[in-house]
């Protein structure tokens, strides 16, 4: 055979070197793996630094509660052994959910009562009113009190004694207010807001189902009925009558009456002892000193402290939580 290239031949290409896989390398295989459970273990250590630090955060503020409970029940004011002055604060809104309400002035006005050192009850008033039941409960106790245990009560007026106030301290036997206090608004109301020509601008229609004729009686979205609306002037001028005739039963023959008396009206301290509305001019200190003649005070007043707010708040926030979970549940059904 001839081996010589000749014309027109096309010499064979090189063969192409074969290329092997590449083997993965373990070892870098090995330190992602390495890494990754390293993240895993640090993330899980983390969660559970978390989960102990808010159980303990937890814990420190039911301790905290506890111990501020525990302090404020240890420094309640104790009543001396010698005479004094008991006094009890009403102050702000009357109401069931405020610092100014029935349960808790009436346990102080027993706890006054009852203690034979307190020559004499003084309530410090500073309120616009409120709640005529809160206020109708704490005139009857005052004269129940006064009845069972032959003790003076003294209302002390500071910047103002209106309505619902007024209706307590006229159960005292002697009215004192400074000659600028706020006296008076003896009157009731009720209040509302009415939003049917706002809806017929705006092309709102109100879609109210009721059983019973007046189960949708006052409602703000809806036009006034003249026979509901009749029913619920009767109403509270009934409780204004009721208002009346403990103003005149406490204030007996002191009292001034004018045309404007019972009008919802309120006066200076100045004018509310001209028209016998008030007694004197004096402060708790004057009282104390020169009426009752025991110029210690001792306040009987329910403290609530700042465990007792944040436990409340607490326990409305979870029960706030547990109701919009419940209602998220009824919702998904």
């Amino acid at each position: 055979m001839n081996d010589e290239a000749r014309p027109g031949d096309v010499p064979d290409a090189p063969p192409t070197p074969r290329r092997e896989a590449a083997a993965p390398p373990r070892a870098s295989y090995e330190a992602v793996m390495e890494q990754v459970a390293r993240e895993f273990v640090r993330e899980r250590r983390s969660d559970r630094r978390w989960r102990i630090f808010f159980r303990l955060a937890w814990l420190g503020l039911f301790l905290a509660i506890a111990w501020a409970l525990l302090v404020q029940r240890a420094h309640v004011t104790t009543p001396s052994s010698g005479p004094h002055t008991a006094l009890i604060e009403v102050r702000g809104e009357i109401a069931a959910d405020t610092e100014a309400n029935a349960e808790d002035i009436v346990a102080a006005l027993r706890t006054a009562f009852e203690d034979r050192a307190a020559q004499a009850v003084v309530l410090r008033i500073n309120s616009p009113g409120g709640s005529p039941v809160q206020a109708g409960i704490i005139n009857d106790e005052i004269h129940r009190l006064k009845a069972l245990h032959k003790k003076p009560v003294y209302a002390v007026v500071e910047e103002m004694c209106a309505s619902g106030a007024y209706y307590i301290a006229v159960a005292a036997d002697e009215i004192f207010v400074d000659k600028a206090s706020l006296v008076g608004s003896i009157g009731v109301l009720m209040d509302g807001f009415g939003f049917t020509g706002l809806m017929d601008k705006l092309g709102v229609e109100r879609r109210l189902i009721t059983a019973g004729e007046n189960k949708g009686m006052l409602d703000p979205f809806s036009p006034q009925n003249p026979q509901q609306r009749a029913y619920a002037q009767a109403m509270i001028d009934q409780i204004h009558q009721q208002f009346i005739k403990v103003v005149k039963d406490g204030r007996g023959d002191r009292l001034k009456e004018t045309p404007q008396t019972f009008s919802g009206l309120f006066w200076n301290g100045e004018d509310a002892v001209a028209q016998g509305l008030a007694d004197h001019f004096g402060n708790l200190d004057h009282v104390a000193r020169e009426v009752v003649k025991a110029e210690e005070v001792i306040d009987y007043t329910p403290k609530e402290n700042v465990a007792e707010r944040l436990a409340k708040r607490f326990g409305a926030a979870i029960g706030a939580g547990a109701v919009r979970a419940l209602q998220a549940s009824v919702n998904l059904r």
